[in-house]
């Protein structure tokens, strides 16, 4: 059985930034992840962990900018870590929750003006699934701890 969006669904990052501000919401990490930002900033996993994140359910989580629900490394409504984002971040919006039916694709697009955006290329189906499988492992990841 094909996936609703067989014919693929049109999506371009505008650059808003809009993904990365406001409560509620976490940005959890996989140890990838959190040692990838680690590395980006030369500290250890340890030391990244102290100072950019908190648990959250026993998951690491980015803490949020002081006095904000925005992400600590959105400046300018522009990522500061992109090239070492979490994954999380790499796969936005083709999230599971995004992509259950047409709805909840209309939902996610009131909060993304890059969804539906008429600009916007259309992301084949294969590519869309594909960045799905890749949020879903990331998810899997995320439990872990730093004291082996």
């Amino acid at each position: 059985m094909e996936p609703w969006f067989a014919e693929g669904l049109k999506f371009q990052c505008t650059g808003c930034g809009k993904c990365c501000t406001g409560s509620p919401g976490y940005v959890f990490l996989s140890e990838s992840d959190l040692n990838r930002l680690a590395s980006h900033f030369h500290l250890s996993p340890q030391q990244f962990a102290d100072q950019y994140t908190r648990q959250v359910e026993d998951q690491y989580a980015l803490i949020d900018r002081p006095g904000s629900g925005d992400c600590v490394f959105l400046s300018q409504n522009k990522c500061t870590v992109y090239e070492a984002r979490p994954v999380q971040c790499q796969t936005f919006p083709w999230w599971i929750h995004h992509l259950r039916d047409p709805e909840e694709w209309q939902e996610a697009a009131e909060r993304c003006e890059g969804i539906n955006h008429p600009d916007a290329p259309t992301i084949p189906s294969l590519e869309i699934q594909h960045q799905c499988a890749t949020y879903l492992d990331n998810l899997i990841e995320q439990n872990f701890s730093l004291q082996h």
